[in-house]
């Protein structure tokens, strides 16, 4: 293009201040000596019109700018060009690589350098805030393509860096969102994008996505810039993308989801039993009417054949659908199978022991678990390679280790390895209320005896068994009311938790349990010291006895009672811990807001850039724990007593005591320890 002759003068300025502020800067932009590489066309003052400039600067004292010759002079009044000016802005991509290729996306990615070179590339498109008068669509810059990709296709830099130049004109305003098609065959992670070129400076996007396959998702990919809006405050060029870009992630919720699919949507827990391959394995579906429970991320398989309202399983090593971005990177994959392999391996070894040892028998005593953390466990011959062969990342083994000998061997837990018999003892018991896996179940005793709030006509008396007599010589002279009046008398109270299913439990080959509520005191040492553990059964007649409390042992014979007491304590503990309190509120509970949130709230909400990076990889986790965990015959149900009841008792927990309101610090600190 020409050069526009720059004319100066307080007359024109005067005249033409209705020009907007914005448009000025740009004219005064392409007016200035070259001083950006990024710019095309740059506009350069001659030398003999420099001289002119200084003589009107003399004579006119007036504030003063630089004017292109685009304006037309007539009459002494201005008009807005006809034509903007064009320049290039640069963006900047970065691309992160996979530490580890498998052979299949080796070749594919070398097919995509060679065809990127005849144009089959990946493609951007630079969006305005601002919307054209005329069109009324938001302003856009001409398509360009990432430039280099196949000279950086053998890189191995963790980040490779690409860039692509865009024209766009004076008019362009304020880039607020990329489209990206990529016309490869293999998908790639999108870290960010930065634009270089503006007046306004460098304008980012955090994309942190995987961009498919134009051959798996025809449409564009819309990405925005980290400056966030509420939805009333949208600039007009964003808002019909803002809505595009949400109902693409809501979907139609129709169809089985792929792998490559980017859809939250909503469904019951109806995936977790497996009724095909055997009727002990049916589980009824979690959610609705009849059994509330959270929500989790539709998948949409198929339903099972003989019954039409479960969905068929997909089973390891086969992924479960989540949405792309909500699958583990790499890094996060390998450190969670490690972690997985860790937890797998501790939770077979009683099977272990009474099915694969050299002596095939079960633990015989306590002496029998000593030997798993000094000696280890000796395996059959040959066997332990059939284990690691099936075990997930078996090369990924830190500190349980097989031995040459063909010894399973644990390192000894750290309690342990100070004292042998600390797990006996009542201060330690008391101290892993508050200071062990589960310390959210403890509150202060607000009422004595406490009661249940269950209907006595199915479960009998909801008074405890408790009695003033059980504890008083435990209250370092003070009386019962003295006791809970400066709060000195604390529960743990797992009895509504468990008594519906008792009877369900207990009819389980090899479980045993009963429903327990333990009382605590408040030493003047400032410790906690237990002083009677309740043990309830359900009702089986007018005069069964159903409930009895045991209290510390005075002799030999009650202090193996008194032993067996905790040890139900621990087991409804760590089923809680489990069902409830980590799996529930923890897990369960969140996966329906993180759903909501990535279909109603945009990506450029201030409220989802704040929750986004703590709802990450939850998707997939729970997606795992559906897999392997809380499925029928999984992890969980193998390991805790409530076996193939485990899930029936968190969801009775949902419907019973579950409160958002109540479940945040300190609310929840409030509703446990204050009156």
């Amino acid at each position: 293009m020409a050069l526009p002759t720059e004319i100066i003068g307080g007359r024109l300025i005067d005249g033409s201040s209705f020009l907007p502020t914005s448009k000025m800067l740009m004219n005064q932009r392409v007016g200035m000596v070259k001083r950006n590489q990024f710019l095309g066309s740059p506009v350069l003052v001659p030398s003999q019109q420099i001289r002119r400039q200084e003589q009107l600067k003399r004579a006119v004292r007036a504030p003063v700018a630089a004017i292109s010759e685009d304006i037309i002079k007539t009459n002494n009044k201005t008009t807005v060009p006809e034509k903007a000016v064009n320049f290039k802005v640069r963006a900047v991509v970065t691309v992160r690589n996979k530490h580890k290729e498998d052979l299949k996306e080796t070749i594919v990615k070398q097919l995509d350098s060679l065809t990127d070179k005849i144009g089959r590339n990946v493609v951007l498109e630079l969006i305005s805030t601002d919307v054209d008068p005329k069109s009324k669509e938001p302003r856009r810059s001409k398509p360009a393509a990432l430039r280099d990709w196949s000279k950086k296709s053998n890189l191995k830099a963790e980040r490779v860096h690409y860039t692509a130049e865009f024209t766009v004109d004076s008019n362009f305003g304020v880039p607020g969102a990329i489209t990206v098609i990529n016309k490869h065959q293999q998908e790639f992670f999108m870290e960010s994008i930065t634009i270089e070129g503006f007046a306004c400076g460098p304008v980012h996007f955090p994309c942190n996505s995987w961009i498919q396959s134009k051959k798996d998702h025809p449409g564009k990919r819309i990405l925005f810039s980290n400056k966030p809006y509420l939805p009333s405050e949208t600039p007009a060029g964003l808002r019909a993308l803002r809505e595009k870009e949400l109902r693409d992630l809501r979907g139609d919720g129709k169809g089985v989801r792929k792998l490559s699919d980017r859809i939250y949507d909503f469904d019951v827990y109806n995936d977790l039993g497996n009724p095909d391959k055997s009727v002990s394995l049916t589980r009824p579906s979690l959610g609705g009417k009849t059994i509330p429970y959270p929500r989790r991320c539709r998948t949409g398989r198929l339903p099972m054949d003989s019954d039409i309202t479960a969905e068929s399983r997909v089973e390891k090593p086969l992924p479960l659908y989540v949405p792309r971005d909500e699958q583990f990177e790499e890094s996060k994959q390998n450190t969670f199978s490690a972690g997985r392999l860790k937890a797998v391996l501790h939770t077979i070894i009683p099977s272990l022991k009474a099915t694969i040892s050299a002596e095939n028998h079960d633990f015989s005593g306590f002496s029998d678990i000593d030997i798993l953390y000094k000696e280890g466990l000796l395996l059959k011959v040959g066997l332990q390679d059939e284990i690691w062969k099936n075990l997930p990342l078996p090369k990924v083994v830190t500190k349980i280790q097989e031995s040459s000998e063909g010894m399973l061997k644990y390192d000894t837990p750290k309690i342990l390895s100070r004292d042998k018999f600390a797990w006996l003892r009542d201060d330690e018991f008391a101290r892993q209320a508050v200071s062990g896996v589960n310390p959210v179940s403890i509150e202060s005793l607000k009422v004595f005896p406490p009661k249940s709030n269950l209907d006595p006509e199915i479960y009998g008396p909801q008074e405890s068994a408790f009695k003033e007599e059980h504890i008083l010589g435990h209250l370092n002279g003070l009386s019962v009311s003295q006791a809970l009046e400066e709060n000195k008398l604390f529960i743990i109270d797992y009895h509504d938790v468990y008594l519906p299913f008792l009877d369900r439990i207990n009819s389980l080959d090899g479980r045993k349990a009963y429903a327990t509520r333990t009382l605590f005191f408040l030493t003047p040492l400032g410790t906690l010291k237990p002083i009677a553990i309740e043990l309830s059964l359900p009702p089986a007649g007018l005069n069964s006895r159903s409930k009895r409390v045991v209290t510390p042992p005075m002799d030999a014979t009650s202090n193996w009672v008194w032993q067996l007491a905790k040890a139900h304590v621990c087991s409804n503990d760590a089923g809680v811990h489990q069902l409830v309190n980590h799996w529930l509120r923890t897990h369960a509970s969140l996966e329906p807001f993180i759903l909501a949130a990535h279909r109603q709230m945009s990506a450029m909400h201030p409220i989802f850039k704040l929750l986004d990076p703590h709802m990450r990889y939850t998707l997939e986790i729970n997606a795992l724990a559906r897999q392997n965990l809380i499925n029928a015959d999984g992890v969980i149900e193998s390991c805790f007593t409530p076996g193939r009841y485990c899930m029936e008792i968190s969801a009775a927990a949902y419907k019973s005591s579950w409160r958002f309101d109540k479940e945040g610090l300190p609310a929840d600190l409030i509703r446990r320890y204050i009156y």
